[in-house]
């Protein structure tokens, strides 16, 4: 089968077509033939060999860990899922990811695929759609009533945290572009703060929660809009400083996604019921070129919602 593969760490230009052998599913595994796939900056980052301490797989290395498609295979201890499923998924973080024809996913990671939505959708929310549950409600603790400040909310993450931060009858504040603002109000956002032009330091206070997805000074920033002994800092780009936490008696950590079939079988349901909208901002075809592209476009930091990699029928 078809796969763009790395087989050593460097700039966009590594990303490489290569024929490798189509997946054998285990007991409690699935072949799925992808329709659709996304690009998420651990793509990029791994690439980049930003992340090589922490994955230290052999080459050549699948990016790629979000899937929606077809199964095509099962294997022989699987018993939810049939050949013809129509499945979405977010993959185990293998050396053998979604840039590809075909992957293997386990069956319990796998959730179906909402008949109203279509597969780009469906491909552009495991990862970020999962970050974005586990950041607000497993670990900050999200309550109706409280305030939740969600940094860049035009991204892949932010688009979807601020959905599901509304629909828990939050209130939700982003920081974004002006060009942006419109947009997520329309997403349920109360208030966008134009990062060009305020520095959201200056004008909030009281949050509950903060939800980080840049890091650097903005992450150090968001300290001093918390609330003391109450607050929480959730950041899933580097561990907020301890030292200000333990002065403000506050919980501050960096979390890691852990891929989850049954939040993600959730996800789809409001999905279904339009409770919350994949965001798909870009489609690329699969091919070395167009995964090229894609990864120059997500490390300008600058797409609106999800870049989307679709396969050929």
């Amino acid at each position: 089968m078809k796969a763009i593969v790395i087989e050593q760490y460097g700039d966009k230009d590594q990303l490489k077509e290569m024929e490798v052998p189509h997946p054998v599913p285990a007991e409690h595994q699935v072949v799925v033939k992808l329709k659709a796939t996304s690009i998420n900056p651990i793509d990029w980052k791994l690439r980049a060999g930003y992340l090589k301490d922490m994955m230290d797989w052999e080459f050549p290395i699948i990016l790629g860990w979000d899937a929606a498609g077809v199964i095509t295979e099962v294997g022989s201890a699987v018993t939810e899922w049939k050949i013809g499923d129509k499945v979405f998924a977010r993959p185990d973080t293998t050396r053998f990811g979604t840039y590809a024809e075909y992957t293997l996913v386990d069956d319990h990671l796998l959730a179906p695929l909402p008949p109203a939505i279509s597969y780009q959708e469906a491909a552009s929310v495991p990862l970020a759609g999962l970050t974005a549950w586990q950041a607000l409600f497993d670990h900050g603790q999200l309550k109706a009533g409280e305030k939740v400040l969600i940094h860049a909310g035009a991204g892949g993450v932010g688009s979807l945290a601020i959905q599901l931060a509304k629909n828990a009858q939050a209130h939700v504040i982003t920081t974004a572009s002006a060009q942006n603002a419109e947009f997520l109000k329309s997403l349920g956002a109360d208030e966008v703060i134009d990062y060009k032009a305020t520095n959201f330091a200056e004008v909030l206070s009281d949050i509950d929660l903060v939800f980080d997805t840049m890091g650097g000074d903005i992450q150090k920033d968001s300290f001093k809009v918390l609330k003391r002994d109450t607050g929480r800092l959730i950041s899933i780009v580097g561990q907020p400083d301890e030292d200000i936490a333990r002065e403000m008696n506050i919980t501050a950590k960096s979390i890691w996604l852990q891929p989850d079939g049954k939040q993600l079988q959730e996800l789809g349901q409001l999905m279904e019921q339009r409770k919350v909208n994949a965001i798909v901002g870009t489609e690329i075809p699969f091919s070395e070129e167009g995964l090229r592209k894609a990864h120059e476009l997500s490390e300008t930091h600058h797409a609106k919602g999800k870049i989307v990699i679709t396969f050929e029928d």
